[in-house]
């Protein structure tokens, strides 16, 4: 699995550096000290875990986290920081742990031992089994298949589930959904998660902004400028 080490301090990094030699089945393949850094390098070596700290100069580690989530598939996120009070606010991007340093080898081996079967890597090359969400429907809980689901948009407090047949509200933030599917949904809008498999069209209208049709769905749901290129990367991969 392809690590890569960001953080400010050059000694922080030789000492994970150091640590994930002595782990098998991952390996550094770059550094960053800081997020541009990180963002050009994840996009050059499409790493599957990232070792991040928070506080670094310019857009801190949090930011950088939101930012990739937005990515048809993300890396996990590990954050490795000497500051617990951050904690709280780290949980609101989902990472797949969160290291106080100084880090031990025992540490984070347990981290990546947990993440390894999430990565990008893992993800692309395993079959994956049908998944199954829960929703409330009055007073029952319910479940759907994940491969009938068209899209999730956030609403409110909570996220609008649309399906073949109905639609119903879920607490999980787009976010949360993002993380857990990454081989099923692309970030379309900050507000919107699509299922790739019911990809139809990417229309461009009159007043430049693109909008996704879905098989099965009468809205035309909008594209942000921000999110098209990845959008157009993710859909093409989905089509090949």
């Amino acid at each position: 699995m392809k690590v890569l080490i960001v953080d400010d301090e050059p000694l922080a990094r030789a000492r994970l550096q150091r640590l994930l030699s002595a782990i098998p089945d991952f390996s550094c393949v770059g550094e960053a000290q800081n997020s541009q850094q990180a963002l050009t390098l994840c996009q050059q070596l499409q790493p599957d875990v990232l070792l991040l700290d928070i506080a670094m100069p310019g857009s801190d580690g949090l930011q950088l986290a939101a930012e990739l989530a937005s990515q048809p598939l993300p890396p996990a996120i590990i954050f490795v920081t000497a500051h617990p009070q951050h904690a709280l606010d780290a949980y609101q991007v989902c990472p797949a742990d969160y290291i106080l340093k100084p880090v031990s080898l025992e540490r984070l081996s347990a981290a990546l031992a947990r993440v390894g079967n999430r990565t990008r890597a893992h993800l692309e090359r395993t079959p994956q089994p049908a998944e199954l969400i829960n929703y409330q429907l009055g007073s029952a809980t319910r479940q759907i298949s994940l491969d009938k689901v068209h899209y999730f948009s956030a609403d409110s407090k909570y996220v609008r589930m649309v399906f073949a047949g109905g639609e119903a509200l879920l607490e999980l933030s787009l976010n949360q959904l993002q993380q857990r599917y990454p081989q099923y949904l692309v970030r379309i809008h900050r507000s919107t998660l699509i299922n790739k498999q019911y990809f139809s069209a990417l229309r461009s209208a009159s007043d430049g902004k693109h909008y996704i049709e879905l098989t099965g769905v009468a809205d035309r749901l909008e594209v942000s400028r921000r999110a098209l290129s990845q959008v157009k990367q993710a859909l093409k991969l989905n089509l090949n």
